[in-house]
């Protein structure tokens, strides 16, 4: 992935980010999932610095190694959009149009829904408005077959064992390297910093402050949902259901026969639905 790494401060945590893109591009800041880090942009990243943007794609709460805290409320969906609207802040960008994939979307929705003014449009990416995910749970009952590998992750100690058990037979699993476009190469990259002390169980953490309090609001912000028919963990009650929780101007796109690792499997398709989404406001 092209761009320069940049390290900044945001209080005591220090955040690697990636930028790329011209000085003078409109900001788009691009947040990865689980199990990730900011390099399952890079065949994003080139679609959009072309049309002139400007990308800024951090290691998020976690997976930067100085930016790792130990305290499970920290990974909480209210701090984790505080901490990325502080980020931004740190990089001096007032308002962008923000991406996120998987875990990413849930922040990118957070921040969309609590702190408006900093979100010029908002493209979500696998994952729904977190109250269409809770609602399709309660009422699915495929959606909560596909929910049921969270339980593992909630438990600390006995998943990060399992996950990384075998030379991280499991966690390599979840790539889905035959069907995903995600290189062999990357996942060892991805591996090889969740084996990292700490790293993993940072990472799980986000699941592991889930809580049904963390309520998030309606987004009014011009919004894409990108979401995939093939995708293992949201079924089609959630992501129809998104529409409902948006009052803004807002655009569903389905990827047919895509995996859930949209960035990595349709980068072109991906970036068309950025850019549409940018080109709107």
């Amino acid at each position: 992935m092209a761009g320069e790494l940049l390290r900044t401060d945001v209080g005591d945590l220090t955040f690697d980010v990636r930028v790329d893109g011209p000085e003078d591009g409109r900001p788009v800041l691009l947040l990865h999932g689980f199990p990730q880090t900011s390099a399952c942009w890079a065949a994003v990243t080139p679609l959009l610095t072309q049309a002139g943007l400007r990308t800024y794609a951090p290691d998020q709460l976690g997976y930067s190694p100085g930016a790792r805290p130990a305290d499970v409320d920290a990974y909480a969906m209210q701090n984790l959009a505080q901490v990325t609207a502080d980020l931004m802040t740190a990089l001096e960008i007032p308002v962008a149009d923000v991406v996120g994939h998987d875990w990413g979307a849930n922040v990118a929705w957070t921040l969309a829904a609590w702190h408006a003014d900093r979100v010029r449009s908002l493209t979500a990416v696998s994952v729904p408005h977190p109250a269409a995910y809770t609602a399709a749970f309660r009422v699915d009952p495929e959606q909560k077959e596909r929910s049921a590998y969270i339980r593992l992750f909630w438990q600390q100690g006995k998943a990060e064992e399992v996950l990384l058990a075998d030379d991280a037979r499991r966690l390599r699993r979840m790539y889905d390297v035959e069907n995903s476009g995600i290189s062999p190469e990357a996942v060892d990259e991805y591996v090889a910093v969740l084996s990292a002390p700490g790293a993993l169980t940072a990472a799980l953490n986000w699941y592991r402050a889930m809580s049904s309090d963390n309520r998030v609001d309606k987004v009014e912000v011009p919004t894409a949902y990108v979401w995939s028919d093939a995708d293992v963990a949201i079924g089609r009650t959630a992501a129809e259901a998104c529409e409902q929780f948006v009052t803004g101007d807002y655009r569903f796109v389905a990827l047919p026969g895509v995996t859930h690792w949209i960035p990595e499997q349709a980068p072109e398709q991906l970036a068309a639905a950025i850019l549409d989404r940018v080109a709107s406001t």
